[in-house]
């Protein structure tokens, strides 16, 4: 007797794997945003037309008492906008979810939850191997928020920051050109029948770009300089106009700099900001004019940069003015605060559509960039090779 044929093929009858639907599901975000207390750190996280934004949506946020008040936020600005605001440092850092503007200290890690998420800068060359470990040992999951990346592929918060630190620093070196400020007594502005002051601008970058926007708007007459021609077409083209540009070659850059009344660094390099003007080169700049080194957070492009503070920001050499201090845009907090905020929001309640961090990391690559800890587990390779430490590739992690 024939045996009945079966309607389906051998392989059909073996067991298949089943593809499930990974659902998005809205969840409640649970904020808290510390009080910074590293010095001259005055930025918050959240204003608080962010903060409404937030809990209108039904999330949560808590806020440490005096949180916002170095930027101008007081605390009843938070509570009207449906913030909670309390005076328990270590209430706020016990939230599933914690923003920052600085990295946490190894204080601060010992107060957070197992298995909690930390947004915040992480300032790679600030860090030593026991950061990483205590962030490990409590199995927090860290997301540096310089490394975010948006839909183009570009760093979102680096950029704002960077719009800031070039457009303050034309405007701190016309403050320092005042003869009241113990300057030159130049005035930036273009005044009719007088020479305009002449800027030297070292770095075609988004600060290169700011500061030259800034310059021109007062009247000055700038020299742009970088050696990638890409940077400098860039520039010419979003100022739409004409401008001097140039490649770094000593014998232009010393020539301009002999003419120059200030001259503004604003050059990155991949772990040190490269030196491009010497001591020879500072050394036949004119008297009283001034440098802004922007890059001084790297190291300084001027070879006679030093670190210096708010409280003294300038130091004389060779006569010429040096301001030296590093995280321009702590200068102005509220402005820098709307920025970071204006970045922050979207992404937190995107958070809270996507059901949480853990969802969100899953759809959203420019966020996993940011990624550099996944419950305890170090996926940040710069960081690894850094610090010789063991790390795991991201993708693998989240499925």
């Amino acid at each position: 007797m024939d045996q009945p044929t079966s309607p389906f093929s051998k392989q059909q009858l073996l067991p298949q794997e089943e593809m499930l639907e990974v659902l998005k599901q809205k969840g409640e975000l649970f904020i808290g945003i510390p009080k910074e207390n590293q010095f001259l750190e005055k930025r918050i996280c959240l204003t608080p037309d962010a903060v409404n934004a937030i809990t209108a949506n039904g999330h949560r946020v808590l806020i440490e008492a005096g949180a916002g008040e170095a930027a101008f936020y007081p605390d009843i600005d938070y509570t009207e906008a449906g913030a909670e605001v309390t005076k328990d440092t270590k209430k706020v850092f016990s939230c599933p979810l914690i923003l920052k503007v600085e990295p946490p200290t190894l204080a601060e890690i010992g107060l957070i939850n197992p298995q909690a998420t930390v947004i915040s800068a992480l300032q790679l060359k600030t860090k030593t191997k026991k950061y990483f470990e205590a962030l490990a040992k409590k199995r927090i999951t860290a997301v540096a928020f310089e490394f975010i990346r948006d839909e183009e592929g570009k760093f979102p918060v680096v950029r704002s920051l960077s719009e800031i630190a070039g457009t303050s620093s034309v405007l701190i070196a016309a403050e320092i050109l005042a003869a009241t400020n113990d300057g030159n007594g130049l005035m930036f502005g273009n005044i009719s029948g007088v020479p305009p002051a002449e800027v030297v601008i070292i770095g075609a970058g988004t600060v290169g770009e700011f500061a030259a926007r800034s310059a021109l708007g007062l009247g000055a007459n700038i020299r742009l300089f970088d050696n990638s021609i890409t940077k400098l077409r860039k520039v010419q083209t979003n100022l739409n106009q004409t401008v001097y540009t140039s490649t770094i070659q000593p014998k232009n850059l010393k020539k301009a700099l002999r003419r120059c009344d200030v001259a503004i660094g604003a050059t990155r390099g991949k772990d040190r900001a490269p030196v491009v003007v010497t001591n020879e080169m500072v050394e036949t700049m004119k008297k009283g004019a001034v440098i802004i080194d922007v890059s001084i957070d790297m190291g300084g492009c001027f070879e006679t940069s030093q670190i210096t503070t708010h409280e003294k920001p300038t130091i004389e050499k060779m006569g010429v003015i040096h301001y030296g201090v590093p995280n321009i845009p702590s200068r102005y907090p509220k402005t820098a605060s709307i920025s970071i905020s204006n970045i922050f929001t979207p992404y937190l309640l995107k958070l809270g559509e996507d059901g949480g961090v853990e969802n969100s990391l899953r759809f959203d690559k420019g966020l996993r960039n940011g990624l550099y800890m996944y419950h305890g587990i170090l996926t940040s390779k710069s960081v690894g090779e850094w610090f010789d430490l063991q790390y795991s590739d991201i993708n693998f992690l989240i499925f």
